[in-house]
């Protein structure tokens, strides 16, 4: 009888030593000398591109410190009105907290142009590895809480109502206050908000935010003359969690 259950044993200790979930830890700058001239990095993880006295800052965001700064829209699970998150919520068994997207703090400060002008809409990511990941705007964004997480009437259908109106407004309403508006920043003026992207992949490691065309000077009519492609990179160790408890990174 033992030998009966012998290949079923040893097919069932392989699946367990086979079995494993990836894993992937917080965005982090590359270095300075990675990041390319003109380009410093703080230990708060932000990477800043100078010229003269404008400075363009970008630092990515976890879940925590989003569901910290909305923690009155965050603590009701996958039904949480903080769009960035899925608030409190985790998987059922691993315990981990999915993520909903991939943001982005923007910061400018402009004291060296008249004006300038930085399009959210344009803002991309490439990764190592090919992938390409585009800005999402508050209307795609709006769109997807009103059709997919709301009650699912539908962008266009004006059936929602009661609680998921409600949550819907709440969740548009920060979405028009904190992300990056699309305006100009004048002369001795700052300015700052969230750029949003999907989730990146499980395999991503490596990424470069690209930020073209920020207009720095314009002519007599209004019309850009001249800009600059900002570009800056960050890493991230992902790998595999084993049921044991076992991390392995990709790279190792």
């Amino acid at each position: 009888m033992l030998k009966c259950f012998t290949p079923l044993l040893l097919v069932g200790l392989l699946f367990l030593g086979c079995s494993y979930r990836y894993y992937a830890e917080d965005l982090k700058p590359m270095s300075e000398a990675e990041q390319g001239a003109n380009k410093t990095v703080a230990d708060d993880g932000t990477v800043s591109y100078i010229q003269a006295r404008l400075e363009i800052s970008l630092r990515p965001m976890t879940d925590e410190e989003l569901n910290r700064q909305f923690g009155a829209y965050s603590n009701e699970g996958p039904n949480s009105r903080n769009p960035y998150t899925f608030g409190n919520s985790t998987y059922f068994r691993t315990g981990d907290t999915p993520q909903r997207f991939t943001v982005f703090r923007i910061y400018v400060s402009n004291y060296e142009y008249p004006k300038v002008y930085l399009d959210p809409k344009k803002v991309y990511i490439t990764t190592s590895n090919g992938r390409k990941y585009y800005a999402l705007q508050r209307e795609q964004l709006s769109i997807y809480y009103r059709r997919y997480v709301g009650s699912g009437n539908g962008g266009n259908d004006p059936g929602m109502t009661g609680n998921a109106m409600s949550t819907w407004k709440e969740r548009d309403g920060i979405l028009r206050r904190t992300m990056f508006p699309d305006e100009e920043v004048f002369s001795a003026q700052e300015n700052e908000g969230y750029v949003v992207f999907k989730p990146l992949a499980p395999d991503v490691e490596e990424l470069t935010i690209h930020i073209p065309d920020v207009v720095v000077r314009f002519d007599y009519k209004g019309d850009p003359i001249e800009d600059v492609d900002v570009a800056m990179y960050f890493e991230r160790e992902i790998g595999r969690i084993y049921p044991d408890g076992r991390k392995v990174a990709t790279s190792q």
